[in-house]
């Protein structure tokens, strides 16, 4: 049977074998938080396979046992996954199959499971995906921002000097940009992106299919105020922003002189006026020669406030 006929008839039995003897790497997507969004497909096939792979295998018992589901259990993070890839990789080479699955969501994004699967594909053994939740499609799919091109950069470094200079790669980017980010740093990461990228729209998802789920819609600014009067914030968190400025308003001179402000203030600032001119031109979408003339403006006052201290 071909290893990518699609499970559509009901009652099919969701474990495919290639014409090969090796068994087959089953990628599970499992509920954000919600159990009832598993799905049957998935439950069939973490019943029938001959072992898991659980990234925690203490979070993932609960859901386990939720259904009812006995399968032997091994942990497979992104501490071990390089050590488990040689177990996994005799098990599927003996015929028998696995299931990879991640605390919440699809596997190998912004998860463990690249290492595995690339290992597994060169050895030509069956990788089959049991799709299902999602927390960027999810939260892309209610942000009400553009989804017809969207580019998804999963977490972004815990350094701010790295983290910046990744959106820096980002301004003029015209589809939307989807985020990850723990609530702890979230705050941070949505003041750099106003910083960098402007004031656009945005949309941030929190505790996504949960009790206390939240969709924040608004400008960057506007939730940066609302996340400056919580005093607590919890749960994973999904920011989403627009691309490109071309259905923005105008751009405020306010918003355009914290941006050359931020540019001529950096410690590592080394750059010639017209090429920066260029860069935040294309960032906000207004005309080359009013960015450089503003800058002008602004070195001339950062400079005559130096000498007064001097």
């Amino acid at each position: 049977m071909d290893v990518g006929q699609p499970l559509l008839e009901k009652g099919m039995n969701p474990i495919i074998h290639s014409e090969s003897y090796s068994g087959s790497l089953f990628l599970v997507a499992t509920p954000l938080g919600n159990l009832e969004d598993m799905s049957i497909r998935a439950v069939n096939t973490l019943k029938q396979v001959d072992l898991i792979a659980a990234e925690d295998t203490r979070r993932s018992g609960i859901l386990l046992s939720h259904y009812g589901i006995g399968t032997r259990m091994i942990s497979c993070h992104e501490h071990n996954e390089e050590q488990r890839t040689g177990y996994i990789l005799g098990m599927l080479e003996k015929g028998k199959d696995v299931a990879l699955i991640s605390d919440a969501g699809t596997p190998c994004v912004s998860d463990p499971g690249f290492h595995l699967v690339r290992c597994v594909r060169e050895k030509q053994i069956p990788v089959i995906p049991i799709p299902g939740p999602c927390a960027a499609i999810a939260a892309l799919s209610a942000s009400g921002l553009p989804t017809d091109q969207f580019l998804f950069l999963g977490f972004l470094s815990k350094k701010q000097t790295h983290r910046r200079k990744t959106l820096e790669g980002l301004v003029g980017q015209t589809a939307t940009m989807v985020f990850y980010e723990s609530a702890k740093r979230i705050p941070s990461l949505v003041e750099d992106a106003l910083l960098l990228l402007g004031d656009a729209p945005a949309c941030l998802a929190r505790e996504l299919t949960k009790i206390h789920e939240e969709f924040i819609r608004g400008t960057l600014s506007e939730i940066l105020e609302c996340l400056a009067s919580r005093d607590t914030l919890k749960g994973e968190c999904v920011l989403l922003i627009q691309g490109a400025r071309s259905n923005a308003g105008p751009v405020s001179d306010h918003e355009l002189d914290r941006l050359i402000q931020w540019y001529l203030t950096r410690e590592d600032a080394s750059f010639h006026t017209a090429s920066l001119a260029k860069d935040v031109s294309r960032q906000l979408g207004i005309s080359r020669k009013k960015v450089y003339n503003r800058i002008v403006r602004l070195q001339e006052a950062i400079s005559d406030t130096q000498k007064g201290i001097s």
